[in-house]
């Protein structure tokens, strides 16, 4: 291209390496030609790459075509690069063909273009994933038929962003000619119903060639018989809730003719049931715990089934049940009997009782248990004790079923006596039933036996050892918690009387000075307040059962014959202060021979 000085500058339409020289004169005399100057053309726009089919998910085996496109620049001869992973030799054409893709051609994809010295840019990556071959799923919604009815089969593939599937139905196993609509009623792609019972199976195609899936696992569908036939899940023994460890049988009843029957079990529970009309649960676990349902099928004709029964709950406890103990009353008054009452949970379920007495063990600091007689099994969840004398402890347990479970023990619950006897006794120095807190106070267990251990039950219902023993005596530095009922237990299983201490938290309180064990009919007893002093108070009321005994306040309460109408609570007031409350027991004379 010549150029004057008008024209030294110029424009170029199309890109390529340019250079320039400058001439004068006549004849034209030319400097040396310029370096040379790049021109690159500006593309209309950068590549795109496309996926046809546009899937970016593909399975092994599928084809797919992988293109270079360039907008605007569809009359340029353009060859062309790839970036992609695989390719060792990229092609220079515009697109590229997958056949039979494998798992190694997953990864990104992009391309440009180049004409002569000219490049477009890199287009942006498209991501290919190769996927081994899909198995189609096929759900139904019911596996058997109504009668007079239908069931929906839904084919899919995974994952559900995969797109382009078509689906193909089979029935029966031998059969490879797809369903048509003369056969279900197409509801939708990968959706039909059907009302022919059989073996159904379904598989996704797409592309051309077809490329299928693998085939679903086969579902049976069955025809439905006569509602009559319904089954009814029973559990044996029926409760409604068992325990870990017993056993218990779940059973498939169906009623009506003498067809021979399978059975199908459904259950959400851990273990599953086996394909019996019934499934004995021994040593059963929470993981038994669930819903049971079940149908039957047809002995002779497999396709013919029942429909599902109704669900029952079967709920396994991993807490062993403990029986709570009540006795009535708590404490002996000579001639009473003594009520036992054993409570479980859920108690018309099945339960026999068995009865025992709690023993003194004193080498397990706990105590051995022997049965009441006619205490093994009974129906009755209460048991009656006559002629009992003397303070006693009790327990029960609960047992049932075959074989048969049993509970823990209960807790043991005791009846005291007040009264002293030869066998063994309790006496309390200061010999009085009332304390001050921080009052040192000595129980000591007293008999023919080498070995002794003191018993407290507090308020709160705790059972206790004490735990300051020196030999026969048990030491208190007492304090409100100590108030409690305190016996002496032998080595030899016998137990003493029993006292009812009570701790005064009122420190500028009186307390009532009264007998620690009981007084006999006829004799004399005097009752007297004290404060922490130890001072004898003089001018003091007293109440017999909340009822002011007298008008005039005195020393002390004298009784010079004891009758048994003097049997009953005791409390002194003083200065406007109460003490508490003590019972005072009266023994007739022939219990004193006893």
């Amino acid at each position: 291209m010549r150029g004057n000085e008008a024209n030294r500058v110029i424009s170029v339409p199309q890109g390529g390496l340019y250079h320039c020289r400058g001439g004068r004169g006549d004849p034209v005399y030319y400097t040396e030609d310029s370096s040379d100057v790049t021109v690159r053309e500006t593309l209309p726009s950068k590549p795109t790459v496309t996926l046809q089919p546009f899937w970016t998910q593909i399975y092994s085996g599928e084809t797919v075509t992988v293109r270079c496109e360039i907008q605007g620049g569809e009359g340029a001869q353009w060859t062309y690069e790839w970036r992609a992973a695989k390719l060792n030799t990229p092609p220079t054409s515009n697109e590229y063909r997958i056949i039979r893709a494998t798992e190694s051609d997953s990864g990104g994809y992009s391309c440009r273009g180049k004409r002569d010295y000219f490049f477009s840019e890199w287009s942006d990556i498209i991501t290919l994933t190769v996927s081994y071959k899909p198995k189609a799923k096929l759900r139904a919604d019911n596996t058997a038929v109504p009668v007079g009815g239908s069931v929906t089969l839904t084919c899919s593939v995974n994952p559900s962003s995969s797109s382009g599937w078509k689906y193909y139905w089979y029935r029966d196993e031998k059969s490879s000619e797809a369903l048509t609509t003369q056969d279900a009623v197409f509801q939708s792609n990968g959706q039909i119903s059907v009302s022919k019972e059989g073996l159904y199976r379904c598989r996704g195609g797409r592309g051309n060639p077809v490329y299928y899936t693998e085939d679903s696992q086969s579902v049976r569908i069955g025809k439905t018989v006569t509602a009559s036939n319904r089954p009814v899940v029973t559990l044996y023994p029926n409760w409604s809730e068992i325990y870990r460890g017993e056993t218990i049988t779940v059973r498939c009843e169906i009623h009506g003719g003498d067809t021979e029957w399978d059975y199908e079990w459904e259950t959400n529970s851990m273990i599953k049931a086996p394909n019996q009309n019934e499934y004995r649960i021994r040593s059963a676990s929470s993981s038994n715990s669930g819903n049971y349902r079940c149908k039957g099928r047809m002995k002779r004709s497999q396709h013919e089934t029942t429909e599902w029964s109704d669900s029952v709950t079967l709920t396994v406890s991993d807490n062993e049940p403990r029986p709570v103990l009540t006795v009535s009353p708590s404490w002996l008054s000579p001639g009473a009997s003594v009520t036992l009452n054993c409570e479980v949970e859920h108690p018309s379920a099945g339960w026999s009782f068995y009865w025992y007495k709690a023993v003194p063990d004193l080498s397990e600091k706990s105590s051995s248990y022997e049965l009441l007689p006619d205490g093994s099994g009974t129906a009755q969840d209460s048991y009656i004790i006559h002629g009992q004398t003397h303070t006693a402890g009790y327990v029960c347990r609960a047992g049932r079923g075959d074989p048969e479970y049993h509970t823990d023990h209960s807790q043991p619950k005791f009846v005291w006596s007040a009264d002293v006897h030869s066998a063994a006794s309790l006496t309390v120095s200061p010999d009085r039933v009332q304390h001050f807190t921080s009052d040192s106070v000595s129980l000591t267990c007293e008999g023919n036996f080498t070995e002794w251990r003191v018993r407290k039950f507090s308020e709160d219902g705790r059972l206790s050892v004490c735990r300051r023993m020196t030999g026969s005596t048990c030491d208190i530095n007492t304090s409100k918690s100590d108030t409690a009922v305190y016996w002496c237990e032998s080595g030899s299983g016998e137990f003493s009387s029993a006292v009812n201490i009570t701790v005064q938290n009122d420190g500028n309180g009186p307390i009532l000075v009264s007998p620690v064990h009981p007084v006999t009919e006829g004799a004399s007893v005097s009752l007297s307040c004290s404060l922490r002093t130890q001072k004898i108070l003089s001018n003091v009321f007293f109440y017999h059962n909340d009822k002011l005994i007298q008008n005039d306040p005195r020393g002390e309460l004298k009784i010079s014959a004891v009758s048994e109408s003097d049997e009953g609570f005791y409390k002194c007031q003083y200065s406007g202060r109460e003490s508490a409350q003590s019972w005072m027991s009266v023994k007739g004379e022939q219990d004193q021979n006893m």
